[in-house]
């Protein structure tokens, strides 16, 4: 059974057409998140003396921006080549840009009120979980 899945798994991996909705995909969760976090950020640039909540959205923000924009104008370009870059330094920078703009995210809600940053976290992984499943099932795996 295990090796039947790999093996859908690889097929589904090397479909030109599942890889072109990635990075469509990719493309609106960047732009969600630059959009997010530029909206967030804007009230805590005036801030005279920011509480360790409000920084770590800063700094998380500051590091996330250009990440994120960084891989949003890569992926633009894979979309007009129709061809993936696959470099590890593209999936550290994914990692990096979406974590710490979700980080960001929910240190700012945290600001606001603890219980806010906590939920927004939760139901992250919700729905990453509702996503994974979803895609799964969609896809033919499992």
């Amino acid at each position: 059974m295990n090796d039947d899945v790999e093996q859908v798994v690889a097929r589904k991996l090397r479909d030109p057409e599942l890889r072109q909705e990635w990075l469509r995909q990719d493309n609106l969760i960047y732009g969600g998140l630059i959009a997010g976090c530029v909206a967030v950020m804007q009230p805590f640039l005036a801030l005279p003396d920011p509480d360790l909540s409000a920084s770590i959205a800063v700094v998380s923000f500051a590091i996330a921006l250009p990440l994120l924009v960084a891989l949003l104008l890569v992926n633009q370009h894979e979309v007009f080549r129709h061809q993936q870059a696959r470099l590890r330094r593209l999936s550290v920078a994914k990692a990096l840009g979406q974590g710490l703009a979700v980080i960001g995210i929910a240190a700012a809600l945290w600001h606001v009120l603890w219980i806010a940053g906590v939920a927004l976290l939760v139901s992250g992984l919700v729905a990453l979980g509702v996503h994974s499943a979803g895609f799964s099932r969609v896809e033919g795996i499992g």
